[in-house]
């Protein structure tokens, strides 16, 4: 929910910055903040969810995004824009312990047969909440303003967090809870050891940061609907066919999960459409085509964060997995995050669509890059000495 939650408030922001700033900037800033802080803690969060109780940890992050969502109802000038950045801020730290702590306790809540389509359904109701969230948070936004979404998204944490702990099955193995928590880049370091061991699980860490490389493109949403003279109803409906295509994509995807000689081509190919998808939309000249090409880039997106979220899990250990996760989060909020500040530094002099096409361009050329390193890999072939799979989750 705390995802949910995010673009709820989002879109809003990003239409309320450049209405009380006049710059394109403070939107592109609000992003950045976002994902850098994230890139930022998830080594240490990955290691607090290897080593805590990842049901308290989710619940505690919903509260904190919750107390966070209250700073924005403050922003109500050009003197107080610095209120919203504190507010992401903070949230950004919530999804920090809540990425990690969600993605390693999957495996332990679900069978080991349904694990798939758990992640089909964890990465379409996150699609579900991105169209939701933005869809809605766009129409509320011009009927009755941004404060209203930011009421909304008070109450859907509060609920978040109530529905969490209606969770019965532990979300972690046995472990021994009287062992500190360890130095944030010792256990990062750790991690990076056990990933530089074993090539598949290094190819799938650096498979987020091509479309984090081209998330930039999410600071010219508000823009672009100006373009079209559809207003802050036009930057909800790109938000909401981004998160339709996130919600299609890893629905449609499952049936590759089922075939891992399928995934490293399957990885590629949605990184490769992502980049295509965006350089369509930087010379589309129609609206509703612009739509559908978003569609296409995060149907491509969704696909490519699912396929590789499930072959980890599959990979990895329960005693690494919050740690390796937190790596590959990293990696890929950084790739966003540097994309974005790229971004901001050129939304108020380059034209849109150059800024649409280079997003596009530098995806596609990392998909392509990708291919080349990894395309001796053999992912149904175990080429690691010890056992990586995870043990049958408690009933």
């Amino acid at each position: 929910m705390v995802f949910g939650a995010d673009w709820f408030i989002m879109v809003p922001l990003l239409v309320l910055l450049p209405e009380l700033t006049g710059s394109g900037v403070w939107g592109a800033l609000v992003l950045a903040v976002d994902n850098g802080i994230l890139a930022l803690l998830l080594p240490y969060a990955g290691t607090v969810a290897d080593r805590l109780d990842r049901k308290r940890i989710l619940i505690a992050s919903n509260l904190v995004a919750l107390a966070a969502i209250v700073l924005l109802l403050g922003v109500r000038s050009p003197g107080t824009a610095w209120l919203a950045l504190l507010a992401v801020g903070t949230v950004a730290v919530a999804k920090a312990f809540y990425s990690p702590a969600a993605s390693a306790a999957l495996p332990n809540v679900v069978d080991p047969a349904d694990l798939a389509g758990a992640n089909a359904i964890a990465g379409s109701a996150w699609g579900t909440m991105s169209i939701v969230g933005a869809s809605l948070g766009g129409v509320l936004t011009a009927a009755v303003g941004p404060y209203a979404c930011f009421w909304v998204a008070l109450v859907g944490l509060a609920v978040a967090a109530g529905l969490t702990l209606l969770i019965r099955r532990p979300m972690q193995q046995p472990r021994d809870h009287d062992l500190p928590v360890p130095n944030p880049w010792a256990a990062l370091g750790e991690a990076l050891r056990y990933i530089g061991q074993r090539p598949r699980v290094l190819a799938l860490v650096t498979v987020k940061s091509a479309v984090g490389l081209g998330n930039g493109v999410l600071t010219v949403f508000p823009l672009l609907a100006t373009l079209y003279g559809a207003g802050p109803i036009g930057t909800g409906l790109l938000f909401a066919v981004r998160g339709a295509g996130a919600l299609v994509g890893p629905l449609l995807m499952r049936r590759v999960l089922q075939h891992r000689s399928w995934l490293f081509p399957g990885l590629a190919l949605s990184m490769s459409l992502y980049g295509l998808g965006y350089l369509g939309v930087s010379v589309a000249q129609w609206f509703p085509l612009v739509l559908l090409l978003v569609f296409v880039a995060h149907f491509a997106g969704g696909s490519n964060w699912v396929m590789s979220n499930f072959a980890l899990q599959a990979e990895v250990p329960d005693r690494l997995r919050g740690r390796v996760f937190a790596t590959d989060m990293m990696l890929a909020t950084v790739a966003i995050a540097f994309s974005q500040l790229v971004v901001a530094g050129v939304v108020d002099h380059v034209d849109q669509r150059v800024v649409l096409a280079g997003c596009g361009l530098t995806t596609l050329l990392y998909a392509l890059g990708w291919w080349v390193a990894t395309r001796r890999l053999d992912p149904s072939d175990d080429q690691d000495p010890r056992p990586v799979h995870p043990a049958t989750p408690p009933a």
